[in-house]
């Protein structure tokens, strides 16, 4: 009889603290110690996502880059939008895709510049020939001890870019989803159970999940599906960007219930299985991948 294959989930990926470090705005994934995983050697398709259009944002690094890579490896085309500066980042995922056999676009966009949702949309029709799936991720994650202390230039920022960013692309791209297409939105564990050094980035994860489940049932009746992947502490450039104080950057996910840290890897199939056909009956869901932490909305 054959033995079945279990993995001992506390003893996967990374399982040590991580080295002191941080890094200048844009801070880049290939400049980290040690390099996340996103699924370069690991991840292999099974023809899920055939000949499907995507939109990535975000899609440089960490948790995009690992979706954009699955993406790519179960048959999609893909474009990513990334923050000008990131490019070295973004010509890895690029070399990816093509690898894969699909076609990448590239697209460097700074999202708090009004017209960037618009140039986003459009050049993505343009260059995949049509969309149908969108995943909303960029994210801007920047660490304060105290509101005293928070500029409120970088909550407008942040804002900007996490949520209002989303009301526009959304309204930008209806017109070209058809029935059958998936909107993945990410929010996170932040905003079930906010850190008290991240209030403006928690606020905007908190509107990300209700404007998740308030678009999936506007939606539902045009046969597009809306859901949301809510993380928890993943290893991501978005740490090291002022997004959390150096100081608590060695013990990073040291406390979760899975004692390490997660790897953006670890949320492609989630990202994989929302935008299939596998997830025909599943919309205006939050899925949590937070190393143990619980998510209520």
């Amino acid at each position: 009889m054959m033995e079945p294959i279990l993995k001992d989930p506390r003893k996967l990926y990374h399982t040590d603290g991580f080295d002191k470090q941080d890094q200048e705005t844009p801070a880049l994934q290939t400049n980290m110690k040690p390099n996340p995983d996103c699924g370069e050697e690991s991840y292999v398709g099974n023809h899920k996502l055939e000949n499907r259009r995507v939109l990535i944002t975000g899609g440089d690094s960490g948790i995009g880059r690992a979706a954009a890579i699955a993406f790519a490896r179960e048959g999609a085309d893909v474009a990513i939008q990334f923050f000008p500066g990131e490019e070295k980042d973004a010509k890895e995922v690029e070399e990816c895709i093509q690898k894969a056999g699909r076609k990448a676009v590239l697209l460097p966009f700074d999202l708090r510049d009004e017209n960037a949702p618009k140039e986003i949309i459009s050049q993505t029709v343009a260059k995949l020939g049509g969309l149908d799936t969108l995943v909303l991720n960029a994210a801007q994650q920047i660490s304060q001890e105290s509101i005293e202390e928070l500029p409120i230039q970088q909550v407008r920022d942040t804002f900007t870019i996490n949520i209002i960013a989303m009301f526009e692309l959304v309204q930008l791209a209806l017109p070209h989803l058809p029935a059958g297409s998936s909107i993945i939105t990410t929010t996170s564990v932040q905003a079930f159970n906010p850190s008290d050094h991240l209030m403006d980035y928690a606020a905007t994860k908190a509107a990300i999940a209700n404007f998740t489940v308030g678009l999936a049932k506007q939606l539902a009746k045009k046969g597009i599906r809306v859901n949301g992947v809510a993380p928890g502490p993943i290893w991501t450039p978005l740490q090291l960007d002022q997004g959390q104080p150096k100081e608590v950057i060695p013990e990073f996910g040291q406390e979760s219930l899975l004692e390490r840290a997660g790897q953006p890897v670890e949320l492609a199939p989630v990202y994989v299985f929302l935008a299939s056909n596998d997830a025909s009956y599943v919309t205006a869901q939050i899925y949590g991948v937070t190393g143990g932490e619980a998510i209520n909305l």
